[in-house]
């Protein structure tokens, strides 16, 4: 009897657990065990809600997530970030700008072809020729020695056919405007630091726009840039800067401190440079009247205390193509405090006075390396004497 009753019980158990994994849900076997040991999915644990593996009836993962949190009324939206431009190549920029450095210097080469094309060249057409040469701010000395050497070759060669002239006339203008000095711009790292050019002139010149604009031309390149916003004087610059590099993907080292020691933001760029291996570390300068003492020792000290981490290889003075002899004055005080190796001029497309590409290389002795020829961010060019006068002949 006592057999009996314990086969009957033992049935009534395991139809008890048998009705139960019946009654159980599919595809809930498997389910694994979160980081505090309750099951995902049962609202013990924690983790990612994993479905059975392939060999069951569905597959496949899904991830709680939690609800977004709405921002609070009133709250700014947070802002987009920069979207980083690829500029072009700085190679062939001048060729391609050639027709609008054409339009506004033909007034010059026109003037000086009309006159050398007279049957009769005389004293007084002579003059004229000087007069023309020294109003497109050629200088005296310059444009004297033109008229002699044009005088010198009719002379001896005589005949003067509208193909010769222009001809005669590119010669001597190519002659004034080339140089022995190279227009290439340093800007490989040398000693396992990057190059370091530092950017001067005076105020309104396009000093600024003139940094971002090289900047651009240098990623064009392939080379990485660091920008110094070392114009800590006017924080329109500082932040014209700032976006000059963003669109470039170019590092901007600035200072929030209005008034802030230019020389500490140029040396800290330069750091950031050697830091990140850059190739390329741009100083961008205060404008400075050239007459304030006290401003261009400033300058000087900018330069000395860069000089304490790494060598300045280029210093690059900016110049107001249509300032004229002006500009002259100025390029001459900053020569003087810090060593200018290049002189970029802006504007250029806007004034019929092209001479004064002659007269500054001829005042500092050393080359013109870029021009400004238009306000588009990519209207920066090294210089090309052969386009050049080409350009001022109407060629």
């Amino acid at each position: 009897m006592g057999y009996i009753i314990l086969i009957v019980v033992l049935a009534v158990l395991i139809l008890a657990v048998g009705g139960t994994m019946l009654l159980r849900p599919r595809g809930t076997r498997g389910v694994r065990r979160g980081r505090a040991g309750g099951d995902l999915g049962s609202g013990t644990g924690t983790g990612t809600i994993t479905r059975p593996d392939a060999d069951t009836d569905t597959a496949g993962t899904e991830t709680a997530q939690a609800p977004p949190v709405p921002r609070p009324a009133g709250t700014p939206a947070p802002p987009e970030p920069p979207v980083v431009e690829k500029p072009p190549p700085s190679a062939g920029r001048m060729m391609r700008l050639r027709a609008r450095l054409a339009r506004s210097q033909t007034g010059f080469g026109a003037a000086l072809l009309g006159l050398l094309s007279r049957d009769r060249l005389d004293d007084d057409t002579w003059d004229e020729i000087e007069e023309v040469l020294i109003t497109a701010d050629v200088g005296v000395t310059p444009a004297r020695q033109i008229v002699s050497e044009l005088r010198t070759r009719v002379k001896v060669e005589g005949t003067r056919t509208p193909e010769e002239v222009r001809a005669m006339l590119r010669a001597e203008l190519l002659a004034q405007v080339e140089t022995t000095a190279s227009r290439a711009l340093r800007t490989q790292r040398h000693e396992g630091r990057p190059a370091v050019i530092l950017v001067v002139g005076v105020n309104g010149t396009g000093k600024t726009t003139t940094v971002g604009k090289l900047a651009r031309s240098l990623v064009g390149d392939g080379d990485t840039v660091v920008l110094g916003a070392a114009d800590t004087f006017r924080a329109a610059a500082v932040d014209q800067l700032q976006t000059w590099g963003d669109r470039v993907g170019a590092q901007t080292v600035r200072s929030d401190k209005e008034g802030a020691d230019p020389a500490s933001v140029a040396f800290e760029a330069v750091s950031q440079g050697i830091e990140s291996e850059a190739d390329v570390v741009l100083i961008d300068t205060a404008g400075r009247l050239h007459t304030k003492t006290g401003l261009m020792d400033e300058l000087g000290k900018v330069k000395r205390v860069i000089e304490k981490r790494t060598s300045v290889d280029e210093v690059l003075l900016v110049l107001d193509a249509t300032t004229g002899q002006n500009g002259l004055r100025q390029a001459r005080v900053f020569a003087e405090v810090v060593d200018v190796s290049g002189i970029v001029l802006t504007k250029l497309d806007g004034t019929a006075k092209g001479g004064i590409v002659i007269a500054v290389q001829r005042e500092l002795e050393v080359p013109v390396k870029l021009v400004g020829l238009g306000e588009g961010p990519d209207d920066l060019a090294p210089f090309d004497a052969e386009t050049f006068v080409d350009a001022i002949l109407g060629d």
